[in-house]
């Protein structure tokens, strides 16, 4: 019973390390570039929804609504004002002004009178409540979190599958030069996905911010467990990205329970070294072969 209490609990935190794996794989699909900044869009997204429901008064619904809309454009103009116009660099340079917006985001929102570096509650609803099953004891904001990862993953899957945006999506990150000969708007699309990316990071973010509170380092530790997710799940495949933060978080919760103090720490690393080892291209990765 305790090994179910302790599975059910972490069960969420996989899901928000799916979800921002989520991010990580489908930037890397459409550009082929790996956004070290998604941790720090989960962190933006929950500081704008604290800022709405606590500076500002808004209803808590609303300011987390809100919040999801202003970090897609934010991810819009991250890739207008700050990816395009290095188009054609070599790939370590978009590597380089993700990381770096990493830190400049960080360092803007301890700078702000409101936030500063101090830790702040997101009040969503449910929080604090518990659901008791016989001996289990489950909270609110656990199936909260549960429920909400299954619904975005399925309108994602929809959207892909049978939207006109979503399939030109799927077709610039399979080619972006057929693409382009077919006439799709390829750039516009890549915005498009960066977009997405940034919603879906505010989406995490807001969900884990009864976890861990709202602060400036919330997502640092987040993104660089939610990497090895979406290295297990497979790095081009949408639902790897949410089965591999489901096997980092339950890894990570038996090793801290079971396993010497300080295994947990390492213990997501170690699981993506054994499946790379014994199949580099993740879970759910499609195996490319190169004839020569």
């Amino acid at each position: 019973m305790q090994l179910l209490q302790l599975l059910i609990s972490r069960i969420s935190q996989g899901c928000i390390l799916g979800l921002v794996a989520l991010g990580f794989v489908l930037i890397y699909k459409a550009t082929e570039t790996v956004n070290f900044a998604q941790g720090e869009l989960m962190m933006l997204g929950a500081s704008i929804a604290w800022l709405l429901a606590d500076a500002v008064h808004w209803n808590v619904l609303a300011a987390c609504a809100a919040a999801i809309v202003l970090m897609a454009l934010g991810g819009l103009l991250f890739e207008r004002l700050l990816l395009r116009p290095i188009l054609g660099q070599p790939a370590f340079a978009p590597l380089l002004v993700t990381i770096g917006f990493g830190y400049f985001a960080r360092g803007a929102v301890t700078m702000l009178p409101a936030l500063g570096t101090e830790t702040h509650a997101l009040a969503l609803p449910g929080a604090g409540q518990t659901l008791r099953l016989g001996d289990l004891v489950i909270g609110v904001e656990h199936l909260v979190i549960v429920a909400a990862t299954l619904a975005l993953c399925t309108a994602l899957y929809l959207f892909f599958r049978y939207t006109r945006i979503g399939i030109a999506m799927q077709a610039v990150s399979q080619n972006q030069l057929a693409a382009t000969y077919v006439g799709i708007p390829v750039q516009r699309l890549i915005g498009l996905v960066w977009a997405l990316s940034a919603a879906v990071a505010a989406v995490a973010g807001i969900l884990l911010a009864p976890f861990t509170f709202v602060h400036a380092n919330m997502g640092l530790v987040v993104g660089l467990k939610a990497f090895p997710a979406a290295v297990v799940g497979g790095f081009g495949s949408v639902p790897g990205a949410l089965c591999g933060g489901l096997v980092i978080g339950v890894v990570e919760s038996l090793s801290g329970f079971y396993l010497p103090e300080g295994v947990k720490d390492v213990a997501a690393f170690v699981v993506v070294l054994v499946v790379l080892i014994v199949r580099p291209e993740g879970l759910f990765g499609e195996r490319l072969r190169k004839k020569v």
